[in-house]
């Protein structure tokens, strides 16, 4: 099997009665396992794509938003185009805060004072 393959099917949308004779939305399906990328990358991609992912590993990108065949295979495969490389892209790792000894206190001076606040809350004897 080929790694994409595209496939031209009838649209809504704009085009008036064109739309209903000519096919121009455009369907794109990548094999993501034949793209040959690396674990990583492939994990991202694969997490990205979503329910775009079919659950033989094919990428479906439905291109119906413009008028044109032309313009929507342009449009689909731009948005595959913008799908990899997002996933190629490694996050930033998350810094991990630290308080020091007296935020500490100050946040546990905080949630005391709270919590006489509320115990101070209650029925009132007459």
């Amino acid at each position: 099997m080929a790694v994409a393959q595209e496939a031209f099917v009838t649209a809504s949308g704009p085009g008036g009665q064109n739309v209903n004779k000519v096919a121009t939305a455009v369907q794109l399906r990548v094999n993501i396992y034949a793209l040959g990328l690396p674990p990583a990358v492939f994990h991202r991609l694969k997490d990205l794509a979503g329910s775009r992912l079919t659950a033989a590993g094919d990428l479906l990108i439905d291109a119906r938003s413009h008028r044109t065949q032309e313009a929507n295979r342009r449009d689909a495969r731009e948005r595959l185009t913008a799908l990899i490389e997002t996933a190629l892209k490694e996050p930033k790792r998350r810094a991990k805060t630290r308080v020091n000894r007296v935020g500490k206190v100050k946040r546990l001076a905080g949630k005391k004072a709270h919590g006489q606040k509320k115990a101070s809350r209650g029925k009132v004897e007459w």
